[in-house]
Order: C-alpha cells, then sequence, then structure tokens
C-alpha cells in the first residue's frame, strides 16, 4: 500500500490492524489506547533474549531459553483435563512440549511430527526430563523466534506475544511521512527522520537511551506541537479587532493613592502591561500569575476600573461565593461611590436574580461578581469590556479558547492564577497567552516564619496556639484525612477536631470534602468574622479568602504534601499586618525527599523558587495545578530532563512567528500529537 504522506494510517481505529478485534480494541481502549498511533508511546519496559539456540542436553533450569528440535510422538490423553504431551528431540536429547487446555487439532498444526520446530519458553524440569509447558512461541521459520523480544507493561488479556506481533505489525507499516522541521532543527538531532526514531524507540537495544537523538528529537515533536498549537490560538485572538478603551490614568492612581501600601514595582509593570491591551485594538488575552499574597487582586480591580470608565461593563469570577463578596467588599470599598457594583449570588431570591439580570442587560451595573454561574446563558451584558477569572487553573486550552469567543470582540480577558509553577510548565500550559508576573510581595506583608515539629512535641504546639489565642489570633489546623483510615496512618480531621473541642470548648468548627457547600460557606463567614478560634480543614482551603486575624496554620503530617501544596497552604496565612507562623508537623521515619522539601519550604517564601524545587524532586505530573491544567500528558518529553528542549522549541516559534512563516507543513504534525481542532484550517 502507499503510505507515503498517509498519517492517517496512525490515526486508524484499531481494528483496522490484522489480529485485532473487538475484544483486543476494547481492551485497549480501556488503557486510552484509542488508534494506532497511540500504540507507538506505549514503550518495553525490558526485553527477552531469545535470540541464542541451544542443545538439549545444554539446557539450563527456570530461565528462557530457545531450541530447534524435530516432533516425534503424540501423547494425548483419553481423561478430560490431564494434559497433552509432545515428544521431540535434536541430536543431544529429549523434552517434552505439554499443553493445558489446547485442542489436538492446534497442537499438531505447530508441532508436525518430522518436521523442524523452534520453540521458546522457561524450561522445566520433570520426572528426570525436560519440559516445556505451554510455549506460546513456536515457528517453522526459526527467524521469527530468534531474536529480542520486547516486554511492555501489558493490559490485562493481551499476551506479550499479541502485543509485539502488533507492535511489529505498525513498525513495518509506519508511514513515510515528509519531515516537518527545518533543516537547522534537524541537524541538532542528527538529521534523525521521526519514521526511524520510531524505530529505534522500540528497538530492545535502545531501551532507557532517553539522551540519544532518535528520542530527543521525539520529545521535541511533542513539545514543538503543544506550542505551535499555542502560537495559532495567540494570533487568532490577535487578529480579533476590538473598540480601543480610552480612560484617565489619573483616576486609577487617586485609588492608588488612598491604599495604605505602595504598589510593588511588579504590580506597576503588570498594571502597565494590562492597560496597554486595554488601549489596543487587538483583544486581550492575559494570564496574571502571581504567588500567594502577591498583590494579584487589587492589580485586576484597577483594571476593571479603567474598563469602567472607558463605559465598559465588567464581570469577575471566582471559584466560591464566599471568595466573590470578599472581592466585591474590596471593590466597595476602593471604588467611587458611582461606580455600581452587584454580586450574582446562589443565595439571593429570585426577585433579586431577576432585578440583577434586567439591570445587568440595561446596563444598570458596572461590574458584577460571581462564580461560574456568571457565565450562563440567562446572564447577558449590554456591553460587557472585561472578563476577570480568579483561580483559573480548572480551564484548559479549549474551554479558554472558547471563553475568550463567548465573550466577544471587543472584550478583553484576564485570567489569575495564584500557582506558581516552572518556566518550562508555564510555556506548555499557559503559551496560547500572554503572560504578567508578580513575584514581590506588598510591604505590609510580612514573611510567614516556617517551623517544623515532630508530632510527639504537640504539647508544644498546643502552648503556642494557646499563646496567640490569648493575643486574639486565629489558627488553621490541616489534616490529611477525613476520617480515620486502617490502612493509611494519617491523623483525620474529625479526630483532631475532637481532641482540640476538649482543649479549646466553643472555639473549633470542622470543614472536609464532605461538607455541603452552604455549610461551607457559613463557617467560612463566622471564622472571618473571628467568631471561633480554630478552623480544623483538609486541604479545600489551599486556595481561598483572606483572612486577616489568621496568623498560624498547622499542617500535620506535611511530609506527605507536596512542596508546592504546602506552600498554598501556608499562603493562607500571613495575610495581614501581624507576624505569622506556619508549623510542620511530622512523625520521625522521614524519607530524604520529605527532609529536602520541608527544608526548602523553610528556607524560603518565595513560591516560584519553591515551585523549581519541587518539579526537580517530585517531576512534573506532581506539581500543584499541573493536573488540573487541562495540559495533554506527554508521553517523552520531561520539563526536568528536556529543558533545553522547551528552549528550543520556544525559540522556533517566535522565529516562526516573525518571519511570518507558513506552517502548511506541519499539518501532520498537529494532527498527529495535539489533534488540534484549534487550527483545523492549516492548509
Amino acid at each position: 500500500m502507499d503510505i507515503k504522506r498517509n498519517y492517517k494510517y496512525l490515526l486508524s481505529d484499531l481494528t483496522s490492524l490484522k489480529g485485532i478485534g473487538i475484544k483486543t480494541t476494547n481492551l485497549l481502549k480501556k488503557k486510552k489506547i484509542n488508534n494506532i498511533f497511540d500504540l507507538l508511546w506505549k514503550l518495553p519496559k525490558s526485553y527477552t533474549d531469545r535470540s541464542l539456540s541451544s542443545k538439549i542436553k545444554d539446557l539450563k533450569i527456570d530461565e528462557t531459553q530457545t531450541i530447534t528440535v524435530i516432533p516425534q510422538k503424540y501423547l494425548f490423553p483419553r481423561i478430560r483435563n490431564l494434559p497433552s504431551r509432545v515428544l521431540c528431540k535434536d541430536e543431544t536429547g529429549e523434552i517434552d512440549c505439554v499443553f493445558f487446555n489446547s485442542y489436538e487439532g492446534y497442537i499438531k498444526k505447530i508441532l508436525p511430527i518430522g518436521k523442524e520446530v523452534t520453540i521458546s519458553g522457561k524450561i522445566k524440569h520433570f520426572r528426570n526430563k525436560y519440559q516445556l509447558t505451554n510455549p506460546k512461541y513456536i515457528s517453522e521459520n526459526s527467524s521469527i523466534i530468534k531474536q529480542k523480544h520486547n516486554s511492555y507493561s501489558l493490559t490485562e488479556g493481551i499476551s506479550e506475544k499479541v502485543y509485539n506481533k502488533i507492535i511489529l505489525q505498525i513498525i513495518n507499516n509506519l508511514p513515510k511521512i515528509d519531515e516537518w522541521h527545518s533543516k537547522e532543527i534537524l541537524k541538532k538531532f542528527d538529521n534523525m527522520s521521526w519514521n526511524d526514531s520510531i524505530k529505534k524507540l522500540h528497538n530492545p537495544e535502545n531501551i532507557g537511551k532517553f539522551k540519544e537523538n532518535f528520542y530527543q528529537r521525539l520529545a521535541f515533536d511533542e513539545i514543538f506541537s503543544t506550542f505551535l498549537v499555542n502560537s495559532e490560538i495567540r494570533k487568532k485572538i490577535k487578529k480579533v479587532k476590538k473598540t480601543k478603551k480610552k480612560f484617565d490614568t489619573k483616576k486609577q492612581n487617586e485609588i492608588i493613592s488612598t491604599l495604605n501600601y505602595s504598589l510593588t514595582n511588579d504590580q506597576n509593570k503588570t498594571l502597565d502591561e494590562i492597560n496597554k491591551d486595554l488601549c489596543s485594538d487587538k483583544k486581550m488575552f492575559r494570564l496574571l500569575q502571581g504567588d500567594v499574597g502577591s498583590g494579584k487582586t487589587i492589580v485586576s480591580l484597577l483594571s476593571a476600573y479603567n474598563s469602567i470608565n472607558s463605559g465598559f461593563q465588567v464581570a469577575v469570577m471566582a471559584p466560591t461565593e464566599i471568595l466573590a463578596r470578599q472581592h466585591s467588599l474590596l471593590a466597595q470599598k476602593i471604588f467611587p461611590k458611582n461606580i455600581r457594583i452587584e454580586l450574582l449570588s446562589g443565595k439571593s431570591t429570585y426577585r433579586d436574580k431577576k432585578n440583577i439580570l434586567d439591570r445587568l442587560l440595561k446596563k444598570q451595573i458596572d461590574i458584577i461578581f460571581g462564580t461560574h454561574a456568571l457565565f450562563q446563558k440567562k446572564v447577558q451584558f449590554r456591553n460587557l469590556g472585561l472578563i476577570i477569572i480568579d483561580e483559573q487553573h480548572k480551564f484548559g486550552v479549549n474551554q479558554r479558547k472558547k471563553l475568550s469567543d463567548k465573550a466577544g470582540k471587543d472584550c478583553d480577558v484576564l485570567l489569575m492564577t495564584a500557582t506558581p509553577i516552572p518556566r518550562t510548565l508555564t510555556m506548555t500550559i499557559y503559551g496560547d497567552m500572554d503572560l504578567s508576573i508578580i513575584r514581590e510581595k506588598p510591604n505590609i506583608r510580612k514573611p510567614v516564619k516556617t517551623y517544623s515539629k515532630f508530632e510527639n512535641k504537640i504539647d508544644d504546639v498546643i502552648k503556642f496556639v494557646k499563646k496567640e489565642i490569648n493575643l486574639g489570633n486565629q489558627i488553621f489546623w490541616v489534616c490529611p484525612l477525613i476520617e480515620e483510615s486502617n490502612k493509611i496512618d494519617h491523623t483525620s480531621a474529625v479526630k483532631k477536631s475532637e481532641y482540640l473541642k476538649k482543649l479549646f470548648p466553643k472555639e473549633v468548627f470542622l470543614l472536609h470534602g464532605k461538607t455541603t457547600i452552604e455549610e461551607k460557606e457559613l463557617i467560612l463567614n463566622k471564622f472571618l468574622k473571628n467568631e471561633f478560634k480554630i478552623l480544623v480543614s483538609t486541604t479545600i482551603i489551599e486556595v481561598g479568602i483572606d483572612f486577616p486575624n489568621a496568623n498560624v496554620i498547622v499542617i500535620e503530617n506535611a511530609n506527605k504534601f507536596g512542596l508546592s501544596q504546602l506552600h498554598q497552604l501556608r499562603g493562607r496565612v500571613g495575610r495581614g499586618n501581624k507576624v505569622s507562623s506556619c508549623i510542620l508537623m511530622f512523625k520521625s521515619n522521614l524519607s530524604e525527599n520529605a527532609k529536602k522539601r520541608i527544608n526548602i519550604l523553610k528556607e524560603s517564601n518565595d513560591g516560584f523558587w519553591i515551585s523549581e524545587e519541587d518539579m526537580k524532586l517530585r517531576g512534573f505530573g506532581d506539581i500543584l495545578g499541573f493536573k488540573q491544567s487541562g495540559i495533554k500528558s506527554f508521553k517523552l518529553a520531561d520539563p526536568i530532563h528536556n529543558h533545553n528542549l522547551f528552549i528550543l522549541a520556544e525559540k522556533e516559534i517566535k522565529r516562526i512567528e516573525k518571519e511570518k512563516e507558513d506552517i502548511s507543513r506541519f499539518k501532520a504534525l498537529v494532527k498527529l500529537y495535539d489533534r488540534a481542532d484549534i487550527i483545523n484550517d492549516i492548509a
């Protein structure tokens, strides 16, 4: 068959392969292997060398060996359930091939009397004779057997022999796709073609050779295809011509002058970047990434104020209603009284909601705060000019693109996240957006002091907590589990709250994943109003509202959390002007990695540096926010080990954008690696 340029073969259904039926297809689909291309990334973990042939007299027990023999005699049992035997020999001795639950016809077909046959399997010894039980590798063509056979982490119900046959069939039919990379890029990988790279990837001799050119080239393809899709999204959004926003920054500066702190250099720089976008005729699609407590919210509200002064409406979406309410209260505090502010709450009566929706449509509301309900069909604006979404890590690339499209041509989009992540991941996850970063903390923020304590020193922690409560402060107490587990020796939130209630009567509330939304809102509001002193919680409080009066967080079994998650949790305190503390509690039997994580956290309050160290220790898949980001998982590429490839891909994309190069040659690459409907119009 002519498979030149026919990348579509690789995207064919699995049933197009010989020997694969509906049953095998369904087994593979359970492992998210949906087509031929997906099978290529199921890599061999080891191999069995069946290439060396032995004589019967030299066989070794319990080892996999290959022999060439001649079947002599069939011994089929008359009694059901007994095994069938075939006596085979070579010039040095005899061996029995033993079969359970196999038909006579099948046995006679694979082991014909008097014909030379090559067999491979694990050798056993029974009643002073060598034997092979249910050998799977049998052929009259010795070359099929005498080779190195890959071993895979197999899907249940699929044998190694069948899997090897499938992979070999694909390798033999690999399409000779025209090269998509430039000559300069290919030189960096010793001109290794995609076709040859795939073949080398499945060669048993190359298992684990991650630094070789063939592996690096394929990892680069993954990274580059992702960056290319992001580049196309950026270009599509930039092509949208919008009405320029016009406003006087003096009004913005009047608000800044009323604050009880000065904006940091990063805040000022970010505000300038956003304002330039607002005043441009190109649509803004920007991510504001900042460390916990770095002051993203004030920057976003100032951007909202400038949009309002341009005659547009603004929508601010937060992950929880209580956070939306807090943003709303801050806006009411800093905005002039003539700015019409509303909160769309799930608790609002039908009449109130209808009134809000009517006023929105009549442009009698300038800025509205709420949760994801703000983007329901029934919520309509007269002149929406800016959407701000706080804590957007749950939005993937496709969702972000749809959001931008839905917003309308004159509506700018600002997304915010408090999850600092390493640069390689930022390039990958948020490459479709312009990026602003706030690293500095406002001068009113005092660094959180971090301590570590063995759990048997809990009395010391209780004394410290009592002292802080007597000073009028509040405490977060974080536990990994809701209830006791016999399998995992963690302290549960339920048990800990009961323990603390005995020591601090009427001062302890419990919050966990099973708490209803209504209960959660009620408890958090009470805590915000300082109606109780200790909030025992699972990790659901890691991203949330400001509690200025909470200046202590105790984290139990701290070694069970990743660095980035611990940093996010620590960010729940230090929001006011008091000295704050984070106490990490753990058992004495810490692993070396756990000790490293705790020491890194004690060393620094810089979330960006911490995230880099976290990735080095844990791997990119475990970084907080990565799994929720909507990004596809890389099969080969790794942001730690392939950092140079990420930089190379970024450089190549910038070159292509600058030179306005035709990208039609990348069609096969994008279709194979990203299945991107986003750029379906590539020629």
